[in-house]
């Protein structure tokens, strides 16, 4: 099984994921309790839009998918659903659902339209270069210890949220909530480069609704979470390099397995309390 890691570019894959993973799924924890599921892939999906502009355009390859990101971020945190009859959820899956059109018509029209548009899905994890995964490592470091220093008040907005009491919402809860679409922000644009759209989306997901199906208390389900974020990236790489599959949609048909599995947990769970309380 570990043979793989004899080849350097499955060693450098391996890192990316660890890594993307490790906060990436961190975040996930915040964004499954605020529900808000569709801003991960809202996110990657405007970030993967910026990339496609400016390889059409053939400007700003570096900086415009931030900037796109960016904007993006602030724009979502600024939504405010006053009409009871509608949900954040549904607004941002039509930003989701307009960016990923776009983003596909423009790819559509540089060079590479097919094979760009897999890049965009599923990205070029196996690619992986020193200098890409140096970046990766840098910013994610940054973000890491700011979310570390500032846990106590991202935890409190994200259970404030959880409970539905944003009513009252002032200058200071806003501000704390838009650091943290900031920061998910930069975190997006930087993993998606390097693992794609649906990768990026799966680790922001997954292991933290798959760690809420099995445990209640904080702790164990951020240590869960990030544990099922490296076994999924090892196993992932694992299955690609086994049987000669693309890396990307290995990682997310894994983690598939690893929710099926959280989910046949909880029912299990639920049944034995049952049993003992009758």
């Amino acid at each position: 099984m570990f043979e793989m890691f004899n080849l350097s570019f499955m060693v450098m894959a391996f890192w990316a994921t660890l890594i993307m993973g490790l906060l990436l799924s961190y975040l996930g924890i915040h964004v499954i309790g605020r529900g808000i599921v569709f801003v991960d892939l809202a996110l990657g999906q405007i970030s993967s839009l910026g990339v496609a502009f400016s390889q059409f355009t053939h400007i700003g390859e570096e900086w415009l998918p931030i900037v796109f990101t960016l904007v993006g971020a602030v724009l979502l945190s600024l939504i405010h659903i006053e009409d009871k009859r509608l949900r954040l959820e549904a607004i941002i899956g039509i930003i989701y659902v307009v960016a990923a059109a776009t983003t596909v018509l423009v790819i559509s029209k540089t060079p590479h339209g097919e094979a760009d548009i897999q890049e965009v899905l599923f990205g070029t994890l196996l690619a992986t270069s020193s200098s890409e995964l140096l970046k990766l490592g840098i910013v994610f470091s940054v973000l890491a210890i700011l979310h570390i220093a500032f846990s106590k008040h991202i935890f409190r907005i994200t259970e404030c949220m959880e409970a539905g009491d944003i009513a009252n919402f002032g200058v200071k809860e806003r501000a704390w909530n838009f650091f943290f679409y900031l920061s998910i922000g930069l975190a997006i644009v930087y993993a998606v480069r390097i693992g794609g759209v649906m990768p990026v989306f799966a680790y922001l997901v997954v292991p933290a609704v798959s760690a809420v199906l099995v445990a209640r208390r904080t702790w164990i389900i951020i240590t869960i979470t990030l544990f099922n974020s490296v076994i999924a990236g090892f196993i992932g790489l694992w299955f690609s390099y086994t049987f000669d599959f693309p890396a990307g949609p290995s990682i997310v048909a894994i983690f598939g397995v690893i929710c099926l599995g959280a989910a046949i947990m909880r029912y299990i769970q639920k049944k034995t309390v049952t049993n003992n309380q009758t």
